[in-house]
């Protein structure tokens, strides 16, 4: 039995959407082509959304995948180097994405909820999700398999 959930950054893509309807709305230079104007934030912000606009957890007996977006993009924790995990709540300045915080990283792209994975070695991980305590049973029950 197999973990999956995929994450959908709405907050992401929908920062990214507003700025190309920006550049889309706004006036351009008389000397600028308006295409020019318009498809290089488009095209840049389209490859961030497609980098970073999802969320994939994967757990099975030996491990946790995460990976956002396309996957270029991917973190492997083995359950063996696991401490403890726990469901938290980040602070809402953490925000989105890869972020340094106290102790450890943050992988996320939405929402508020987490679940913190202490591991053998003391750093912290915390994994981003909207179903926290679903993750957090699952990764729980693997664990027990491997200690």
């Amino acid at each position: 039995m197999r973990y999956r959930h995929t994450q959908f950054g709405w907050i992401t893509v929908g920062i990214c959407g507003a700025i190309v309807l920006i550049f889309a709305l706004c006036p351009t230079p008389a000397r600028a082509p308006r295409e020019w104007v318009f498809s290089i934030p488009a095209m840049v912000l389209g490859i961030l959304v497609l980098l970073f606009g999802t969320l994939t957890v994967e757990v099975d007996d030996e491990r946790i995948r995460l990976w956002f977006g396309i996957g270029l993009v991917r973190k492997t924790i083995p359950l063996a180097d696991i401490a403890s995990c726990r469901p938290v709540r980040n602070r809402w300045w953490w925000g989105w994405g890869i972020r340094a915080i106290p102790g450890g990283w943050l992988y996320n792209v939405s929402g508020l909820d987490a679940v913190e994975l202490v591991l053998r070695n003391g750093r912290i991980f915390r994994i981003g999700t909207d179903e926290p305590q679903r993750l957090w049973e699952f990764i729980e029950a693997r664990r027990s398999r491997v200690i």
